[in-house]
């Protein structure tokens, strides 16, 4: 797997940042210190000058990559959205039975993250964890039709358009295919953070990932 992410350029929309960074060691900084300081602290806490406290930097230099600290929580959900993407064509990408395909996409969409160690500066885990906690306030907020025709969330829309054109194939008359990878997506958002806080709210036996147990059995169900 390593050999196949070190030529793996992960993509954001340009729209979302005012410059890359991923072009500069101070805009790595910028996502380390900004995934470190969400996990540990909330999004509704975060700021830039807390941000530029923890990287030793300047909010100026800050808002020179981002226009505000929305922007910032964009870049992150989409990066993690690419990310997770790759990972996804890694895992189908020889193997022919599509309910495989299938199978193989689903525990890649809700399965625990791990940590891969191609992105020095990036914490998967961590980013995860504020996928689970935060991402709903990249989109859930009035502004959501512009950032869209921007394009700011075309990397969860691209995901999701993937593991549909499996089912798709599967069955090409189940008539809801985005509809119930969107659905799984977020409810096994939810479940990883009940099984953490809410524990009655989910079911959670040792040496088994009922998570994705539970989603994969469910759309095999589903779609038939």
């Amino acid at each position: 797997m390593d050999s196949f992410f070190s030529h793996f350029t992960l993509k954001v929309n340009p729209s979302i940042y005012l410059k890359d960074p991923e072009t500069s060691k101070l805009g790595k900084r910028i996502i380390e210190g900004s995934i470190n300081l969400i996990d540990a602290f909330g999004f509704d806490n975060f700021t830039f000058k807390k941000l530029a406290d923890e990287i030793d930097s300047t909010e100026s230099s800050i808002y020179r990559y981002f226009e505000n600290k929305h922007k910032l929580l964009l870049y992150l959900t989409s990066w993690y959205w690419a990310w997770l993407e790759s990972h996804l064509l890694y895992n189908i990408i020889n193997v022919e039975d599509n309910k495989e395909q299938l199978k193989r996409a689903i525990r890649i969409l809700t399965k625990k993250v791990e940590e891969d160690g191609s992105f020095s500066h990036i914490n998967e885990i961590k980013l995860n964890q504020i996928i689970i906690t935060e991402s709903s306030k990249s989109y859930m907020h009035k502004d959501v039709d512009v950032e869209n025709k921007e394009g700011a969330f075309l990397g969860y829309k691209s995901i999701v358009a993937k593991v549909a054109e499996i089912i798709i194939v599967i069955n090409p008359k189940y008539k809801y295919p985005n509809m119930l990878i969107s659905t799984i997506i977020e409810g096994a958002h939810h479940q990883r953070f009940f099984q953490d806080h809410l524990p009655r709210l989910s079911n959670n036996y040792k040496d088994e990932d009922t998570v994705s147990d539970f989603y994969a059995e469910m759309v095999l169900k589903v779609i038939g």
